[in-house]
C-alpha cells in the first residue's frame, strides 16, 4: 500500500523503527524519520542505524523530541503525512524504577503530542503505535496465551503503566475525534541491530569476555521472543489495513512460542561456542515471570505468521554481533 504522502516513523533510529523504515523504503515509500538520539544506551548504535537510512533519497531524518507538540504538528501538517508509525518511547522496565520522569516525558507527553498532531491534521488515515506485552502484568509459567480482550489492570512497572495509559488515551482520541488507531503490544523483540540493554545482547557480550552473567528469577522465566523481521511483517501488515474512522484496536504481535530463559542462554552458548558463567539471582522489581502472545487477532487481520524460531534468530544475531563488534568491522566496532 504505497503512494500518497510520506509515512512518519518516530523512533526511526531505534531498533524497531530502523527496521520498519528500511522495509517501507524498500517497497518504494517515502519516510520521514524522527528521533532524539537520547543516551539511554550508546548513541553510536543509533547513529549507525540512522546511517543505513539517510543514504536513501526517499528518507528524511529529523532530530527532535516527540514530546514537542509544535514539532510534531509541523511535521505532520507541512509534509502531507497521512500515515504514522509511532514507535518512539522511553524503553526499559528496570530503568523506569530509576528514572520515572523520563517515562512521563517520552511515553505520556510524547504520546499525547502525537495524538494531538494527528487530531489537528484532520486527515490521518492510520496511526499505528507501539504498546507492550508488559501491560498484561505478571503471569505464572504455563499460563495460556495473553488475549487483547483481557482487562490489563495490574501493571507491575511504571513502564507498563505508561504503555497502558497510552492505550487509554488512544481510545479516547479515537472516540472523540474519529481517528483510526492501532496499538501493537510487542513481545520481547530481538535480533541484529537490537538494543544493548536487552538480556540476550548483554549476555552475548559477557559470554565472549568470559564474564559472569546475572540470571534473574533463578532462570525460571519464559519470554515470547520475537525476531525483528517477523515484527516488521506485523507492523507493516497492520499499517496497510487501517480500521474505520473512530476505531481503536489493540493487537498482540509476538511469536506465540514462549521459551525459557535457560533455554535461550543455552542457544547463545551454542551459537557463540562458549559456556556462560551463570550467577543465579532473584526476580527483580518490575519483571514478570512469563509472556505468551495469543496472535489469532493479528493473524486473522493480516495473515501474520512468524517464521523465525529462537534458535535460528539467535544464530543470526550472533553472526551480526561477531561481525560488527568482535572483528572490528563496520560503524559499531567501538560500541561493545
Amino acid at each position: 500500500m504505497t503512494g500518497g504522502g510520506p509515512v512518519l516513523v518516530t523512533g526511526a533510529a531505534g531498533f524497531i523503527g530502523h527496521a520498519v523504515s528500511e522495509r517501507l523504503l524498500a517497497r518504494g515509500e517515502r519516510v520521514i524519520g524522527l528521533d532524539n538520539f537520547n543516551d539511554y544506551y550508546d548513541v553510536s548504535l543509533k547513529e549507525a542505524r540512522a546511517a543505513r537510512l539517510v543514504g536513501n533519497l526517499d528518507f528524511r531524518l529529523v532530530r527532535g523530541d516527540i514530546a514537542s507538540p509544535e514539532l510534531l504538528a509541523e511535521l505532520v501538517a507541512q509534509n502531507g503525512v497521512r500515515r504514522i508509525v509511532h514507535l518512539a518511547a522511553q524503553a526499559g522496565v528496570r530503568y523506569s524504577i530509576e528514572n520515572p520522569f523520563a517515562y512521563e516525558h517520552s511515553n505520556l507527553k510524547g504520546h499525547l503530542a502525537m495524538l494531538e498532531a494527528a487530531r489537528q491534521a484532520g486527515d490521518i488515515t492510520h496511526l499505528v503505535y507501539a504498546s507492550s506485552s508488559s501491560v498484561y502484568g505478571d503471569r505464572p509459567l504455563g499460563s495460556a496465551g495473553f488475549r487483547e480482550d483481557e482487562p490489563c489492570t495490574a501493571p507491575v512497572s511504571l513502564y507498563a503503566a505508561t504503555k497502558r495509559s497510552c492505550e487509554l488515551m488512544s481510545q479516547t482520541y479515537a472516540s472523540l475525534y474519529g481517528l483510526p488507531l492501532s496499538g501493537l503490544r510487542f513481545f520481547t523483540v530481538y535480533g541484529p541491530w537490537g538494543r544493548p540493554d536487552m538480556a540476550y545482547f548483554g549476555f552475548a557480550r559477557k559470554i565472549l569476555l568470559g564474564q559472569p552473567i546475572e540470571v534473574f528469577g533463578e532462570g525460571r522465566m519464559a519470554r515470547d521472543f520475537t525476531y525483528i523481521d517477523d515484527i516488521v511483517d506485523g507492523v507493516v501488515g497492520v499499517l496497510d489495513r487501517p480500521p474505520e474512522s473512530g476505531e481503536h484496536r489493540l493487537l498482540n504481535i509476538g511469536d506465540c512460542r514462549p521459551v525459557g530463559l535457560m533455554d535461550m542462554i543455552a542457544m547463545l552458548e551454542r551459537a557463540l561456542g562458549r559456556p556462560a558463567i551463570k550467577l543465579m539471582r532473584p526476580m527483580q522489581p518490575g519483571d514478570v515471570t512469563a509472556t505468551f502472545a495469543d496472535i489469532s487477532k493479528i493473524r486473522d487481520l493480516t495473515g501474520y505468521d512468524p517464521q523465525v524460531p529462537l534458535d535460528q534468530g539467535i544464530e543470526r544475531f550472533v553472526d551480526w554481533y561477531l561481525g560488527e563488534f568482535e572483528q572490528g568491522r563496520g560503524p559499531m566496532a567501538a560500541v561493545a
